[in-house]
């Protein structure tokens, strides 16, 4: 359902997003765009209870931040709200479905609509799609010329394979997985629904993916979640009632460069 914009309080959700390219690059960073954001819901007077911030393209809509950004306003039926609307995805059809079940605000855009909104996300989609035209041609014009593209340039690592650092990569993805089912648990629990088996049989109904992103979800599987988020996840997903809140949650998920 989503969330209407009347009544004494409303809740919102931070959005934020860049690509490795943007970084130091872009006049809006993920610190400029906190700060739009942060303006924007105090100016509407709601209430900014989370913040969730990706490094990828845009159009992976399978981020991490984007992902457990939507989860955690189905949860508290919040507004999710970005400093642009490219932030959030550069996919018109993306756009066009999220406004079906959830509220988006931009905060470049304060007065725009949602027929505004899908109008701005197929011109972004546009750009993005002229953007990947001029590479491609770019790089023919080069090959053309005689231009080496890809293939060994000679670069050789200095070190070998670092497992410490494999296994490092691999407890984020894991911790990243925990961070995301934690809110979904959360949203279970906010329901009344209880007991890992009763949490486990909930989850196979709604089709919620398990750590693995296979496999169906057993007591095991959802006492595992549990204690992971409790143990490493806690100041991210395993929030006070929001009555006791004092501030809004940041979480940084990094999905890899666009």
């Amino acid at each position: 359902m989503r969330p209407a914009l009347h009544g004494a309080v409303r809740l919102a959700v931070g959005l934020y997003r860049v690509s490795t390219a943007e970084q130091g690059h872009s006049g809006l960073g993920l610190e400029a765009q906190q700060a739009s954001v942060r303006a924007y819901v105090e100016a509407q007077g709601w209430t900014l209870v989370a913040e969730y911030s990706d490094i990828a393209s845009g159009k992976d809509d399978r981020r991490s931040g984007f992902q457990a950004a939507l989860a955690r306003c189905r949860q508290l039926c919040a507004v999710l709200v970005a400093a642009r609307l490219d932030r959030i995805t550069r996919r018109a059809h993306t756009l066009s479905g999220l406004l079906e079940g959830y509220q988006i605000r931009a905060a470049d855009m304060p007065g725009a609509d949602d027929l505004m909104m899908r109008i701005y996300a197929a011109m972004a989609q546009k750009e993005r799609e002229l953007i990947s035209e001029r590479t491609r041609a770019a790089l023919a014009a080069a090959k053309a010329r005689g231009a080496v593209l890809g293939g060994d340039r000679g670069y050789r690592p200095a070190s070998g394979p670092d497992a410490a650092a494999a296994a490092q990569a691999r407890q984020q993805v894991a911790e990243r997985a925990a961070h995301r089912l934690a809110l979904e648990l959360e949203r279970l629990q906010a329901e009344g629904v209880t007991g890992q088996a009763t949490m486990a049989r909930a989850l196979n109904q709604r089709g919620v993916q398990g750590p693995s992103g296979r496999g169906a979800w057993t007591h095991t599987t959802v006492a595992r979640v549990m204690a992971r988020a409790a143990s490493s996840l806690r100041p991210h997903t395993m929030d006070r009632p929001l009555r006791a809140v004092a501030g809004p949650t940041t979480v940084l998920m990094t999905t890899g460069p666009s």
